[in-house]
């Protein structure tokens, strides 16, 4: 079987793309730059209102704004705790280290909501926890009252993984006699990995930042149950608007997804070799 022949039996899913993805994207562009009663693009107009609002719309720049801090905070976070454990598993002497990374990421096999909603009960101060402490005699009552702490530990919770196993992939796949050569000419284990060892593995580095802060931008779920609803984000607002308002909605859904096929460009751009892979 030749190429041309496996290039046809292509033609089905680019079908399925067209109508699954591309026709809907094509209409959300569409309705952003249209003032409609819903779907119904009857006695529809052009407009650039929905456009203006996201930068002259006090509520969505703050919704933005709080979007961005949360994902910057969450992937920061998760950069200082995910490095050093990527780093220590791929250097360790163990010998089955793929135990260690499905222990790592066995948090994300169970539902998303279920493990915030849990998150949130053990935050709070009346919490499991200390109802069981409380049921054997000991008192240690305690609770994050911070909805900015609470969201951010339930971000770093869900991401931390994303971040761990691009790193963890490029430093397994680094070459040791670069390691070797760096600390024959003299270097010590600390400048070794400052010259070596990190730039080398700044691929992952990238892939895991965009990884964790993409969901942690345009997602809205753990802010909602973290925040117990008091925190705007731009995932809150088009869950809130898209009823009465789609076209607003549009432009917000918009403005993500160019956020998104940016990423995806720059990891591609980052990484041609793919040395992130695992």
């Amino acid at each position: 079987m030749n190429i041309k022949k496996l290039g046809k039996l292509a033609l089905p899913y680019l079908v399925w793309m067209l109508v699954l993805v591309g026709i809907p994207l094509l209409m959300m562009l569409l309705l952003s730059f249209l003032r409609t009663n819903g779907f119904n693009l009857v006695n529809a107009e052009w407009t650039l209102d929905h456009w203006g609002r996201l930068f002259g719309d006090s509520a969505v720049i703050v919704a933005f704004k709080n979007s961005l801090l949360y994902a910057l905070v969450a992937t920061v976070v998760c950069f200082l705790i995910g490095y050093p454990m990527a780093y220590i598993v791929a250097r360790s002497p163990f010998s089955n280290k793929l135990v260690i990374l499905v222990l790592t990421i066995i948090p994300m096999w169970s539902n998303s909501l279920l493990r915030n909603a849990a998150l949130r009960n053990i935050l709070s101060e009346q919490n499991i926890l200390n109802d069981l402490l409380s049921r054997i005699g000991l008192s240690f009552v305690w609770s994050v009252n911070s909805p900015a702490v609470a969201i951010t530990i339930g971000l770093v919770l869900t991401y931390l993984p994303f971040m761990i196993l691009p790193i963890y992939t490029v430093i397994e796949k680094l070459d040791e006699s670069l390691l070797e050569a760096s600390m024959d000419l003299g270097a010590n284990p600390l400048r070794t990995f400052f010259k070596v060892t990190f730039p080398l593995s700044l691929k992952g580095v990238m892939t895991g930042i965009i990884m964790v802060f993409l969901p942690c931008f345009s997602g809205f779920a753990i802010q909602k149950i973290l925040g117990k609803g008091n925190v705007v984000v731009l995932g809150s607002m088009i869950e809130n608007s898209y009823i009465y308002n789609i076209n607003f909605v549009s432009m917000l859904s918009i403005v993500i997804l160019l956020l998104i096929f940016g990423a995806m460009f720059a990891v591609n751009k980052f990484d041609k070799e793919g040395a992130t892979l695992i």
